[in-house]
Order: C-alpha cells, then sequence, then structure tokens
C-alpha cells in the first residue's frame, strides 16, 4: 500500500527521521508529551469503586479515586519495555514503576501510535541499565515530528481502520496456531489408542478413559512394559564435576519432542565417582516434579547418552514396546498421566509414580508400533510446516503494522 506524499519535505535535521513534512514541526519528545511518574496506593488505603488501578502489567484492581483523566497511556519503566497501553477511562497510575504520560491536547491516538513508532528507542535506552529500565530523561530527548491536530486526529483514524485490518489478519493467524495444537494432540491421541486401520475390530479396553481399543493389542500396565531410572544433581561445591562434556537434563531442556544436548553438563569424573548416572540412548524422559506439569506433560526422546536431575524420570522401553512408540503413548495419553498428580512442598506438582506405573495403556504388537510412530511422525512435519507458516505470517503483518504506523 502506497500513501500520498505531501507537495513539500524539508531535512529533519535527525538522521534516522530523515525528510518530513515541510509544515510539520519538528520536536524534542517532552515538548509533545511528558512521562510521569506513577502513584503509590497501598493496599490499605484503597476504596472499592469504578476506577481501574493500573500497574505496568495491567490493571491490579479498583479505587474509587482517579488520578489521571481518560483518554491516557501508559508504559512500564521496567520489565516490558517499549510497550504501551491505551487507557479508555479515568484511571489510578500505580506506583513509581509506571510512567502515565501527559498529552498536552495533543491527539490521545495519534500520540498513542507515535510512540509505538519510537519504541526501539526506549528498548536501546533500557540497555544502558544494570536493571533494564527506561529513565524519562533519555527518552525526553529524542526527536518526533509533530502535525497539526487535524493531521495527528485524519492519522489516527487512518491507523485505527488499517492496523485493525491487520489484527483481525493476526487473530485469524493466531487461532490456527492454536488449532493446529489441538489437531496435533487429537492425531497422537487417536494414532496410539485406535491404531492406523479404522476397519480393526475393537474390544473394550476396561479403562472408563481409553473406551475401545483394537481387537488384537494387549492394555498393559506401564510398569511391566519399562524400566524406571531416576536422576540427581552432582554436588555442586565439587567443581569437578561441572562444565564438562556430558549432558545433563532438566525440565527446563524438556521442550522439544527429540533431547541431544542440554544446557548444562557435567564432567566424566563425576560419572565415574557415581555422582550421576548415565540414562541411555533411546530413553524417553518424563517431568516428573515441577510446576510445569500444572500446563502440559514434557516428554523427549534421548538420541545420547546423558545424565538427569531429579525432577526428571528416564522411561527405558522393554522388549514389548519400542521406543518411538512409547514416547508417542506418553505423550498421546498425557491427559491421564496428568491426572496423577499430588502437589509437594510450596504447591509443586508432582507425578505420584506408584499411581503412574500401574497406568494401563493399549499396546499393539511390535510392528504395528513401528508403523503408528512412522506415521504420526509425518503427519507432525506436516503440521509443523503448517505452523511455521503461520508463524511466519504473523511476524510479516507485525512488520507491516509497525512500518505502516511508522
Amino acid at each position: 500500500m502506497s500513501l500520498p506524499k505531501y507537495p513539500h519535505y524539508k531535512p529533519s535535521g535527525v538522521q534516522w527521521l530523515g525528510d518530513v513534512p515541510a509544515h510539520w514541526e519538528v520536536s524534542a519528545l517532552r515538548r509533545v508529551v511528558y512521562f510521569q511518574r506513577g502513584h503509590d496506593l497501598p493496599s490499605d488505603q484503597r476504596e472499592e469503586g469504578d476506577i481501574p488501578v493500573v500497574s505496568s502489567g495491567g490493571v491490579t484492581g479498583t479505587h474509587s479515586k482517579a488520578v489521571a483523566s481518560a483518554p491516557g497511556i501508559v508504559t512500564g519503566r521496567y520489565g516490558s519495555i517499549g510497550n504501551f497501553s491505551f487507557i479508555e477511562t479515568d484511571y489510578w497510575p500505580l506506583n513509581t514503576a509506571l510512567y502515565s504520560i501527559d498529552l498536552f491536547g495533543n491527539s490521545p491516538r495519534w500520540a498513542w501510535y507515535m510512540l509505538q513508532s519510537i519504541s526501539e528507542h526506549f528498548v536501546l535506552n533500557s540497555l544502558k541499565a544494570a536493571v533494564p529500565g527506561v529513565d524519562r530523561n533519555d527518552i525526553h530527548v529524542v526527536a518526533v515530528t509533530v502535525p497539526s491536530i487535524a493531521e495527528q486526529t485524519a492519522i489516527a483514524h487512518f491507523l485505527d481502520h488499517e492496523t485493525a485490518k491487520i489484527d483481525a489478519l493476526i487473530a485469524e493467524q493466531e487461532k490456527l496456531i492454536h488449532l493446529l495444537a489441538e489437531k496435533r494432540q487429537a492425531t497422537i491421541s487417536h494414532a496410539v489408542t485406535r491404531g492406523l486401520d479404522p476397519a480393526a475390530p475393537m474390544k473394550d479396553s476396561g479403562v472408563a478413559w481409553l473406551g475401545e481399543v483394537p481387537a488384537h493389542w494387549t492394555v498393559t500396565p506401564l510398569k511391566h512394559l519399562v524400566n524406571f531410572r531416576s536422576g540427581g544433581t552432582p554436588s555442586k561445591e565439587k567443581l569437578n564435576y561441572w562444565n564438562g562434556d556430558v549432558p545433563w537434563a532438566s525440565a527446563k531442556d524438556m521442550k522439544t519432542d527429540r533431547l541431544a544436548d542440554t544446557i548444562d553438563h557435567i564432567t566424566a569424573v563425576a560419572i565415574e565417582e557415581k555422582a550421576a548416572d548415565l540414562v541411555p540412548r533411546g530413553a524417553v524422559l518424563v517431568v516428573v516434579r515441577g510446576m510445569i506439569l500444572a500446563r502440559m506433560f514434557p516428554v523427549s526422546i534421548v538420541d545420547t547418552p546423558m545424565a538427569i536431575n531429579q525432577d526428571l524420570k528416564a522411561v527405558i522401553p522393554g522388549e514389548r514396546i519400542d521406543s518411538e512408540f512409547l514416547a508417542w503413548l506418553l505423550r498421546g495419553t498425557s491427559d491421564d498421566s496428568l491426572r496423577r498428580l499430588d502437589e509437594a512442598g510450596h504447591g509443586t506438582k508432582a507425578l505420584r509414580m506408584d499411581a503412574w506405573a500401574s497406568m494401563l495403556l493399549p499396546v499393539p504388537p511390535i510392528p504395528e508400533q513401528a508403523r503408528i510412530a512412522q506415521f504420526i511422525e509425518q503427519e507432525m512435519t506436516r503440521l509443523a510446516q503448517l505452523q511455521n507458516e503461520a508463524e511466519r505470517a504473523i511476524a510479516l503483518l507485525k512488520e507491516r503494522r509497525a512500518a505502516l504506523i511508522a
């Protein structure tokens, strides 16, 4: 989309701005808007009302009084730097971690877009501090262009219309990504519990959540199919145990379906002195303790021998189950695994191993396991490609949105 040009332009005197419309003013930001620090409001002084109390993390409650008038713009001094929230009601900007922005009579929506267009300056200035944060004195000197109020209003109306269309397209792609995630889980679950042959005779599994399974499959407790191996953490006081070449897996590594390396490493000395044990290639790792279990059940196949910490469990497949199929089976039945959680200290989620080891699972013959694993792998590759395309589309739309605003 190309926009019409003004008849006359002039040098702005600012390298990154370049030429600007001749009748526009170029000014330091502090002459256009002003960053005010928020106002503390102790919880025991809050009076219930209709006025939102706004922090850098969003609305944190309500109060009976307002100290900032609508419409307004707020941004955080720390944390999520360069993001601006448009507030459509009177509000209380909470504490000095928040900037509430005085608009000096300028169009509020135009000012909101203008600030978005210079967000990079906020990010760059925040890097000067030991704890990333924005000093308003650094930001107030940034040069900006200032059209007339009439043009500000016209620009804001134009951008409201155009960015709404872009935001709708982004929302469609985000919805597609969500649907692809659901499709991924449904594909895995169906393949590992129903098989690939829709005409296969079925039988009652005897397990309420599982329902019917192919008649020639068995239904077997997990503990009869695998061996379990626990992990641990070598002493941090022994420096010769750490920063070696041996991968040492923890929950933070469990973000991929396959695991060939880890963030942390230990030394061969730690293994030799029995401070840690290696689990073999082909073992399946699961997280058995941690808050991540509140929302997902991570499963990874080990592609190289490695040690693991105490928050993981290595599941070593026996003769009756293939490693690849076992990993997909545990992913496909993750909801039933998560139903076997307890809370450990401080509310941390933990898998009850006795209950989990007794979980009944559907087991096809080994050759069929291999075919199912291969089918799932192909489907996951196809779905991943579709997700990558959606993510690229979102990135391009966001770039387009930022360029349009600028």
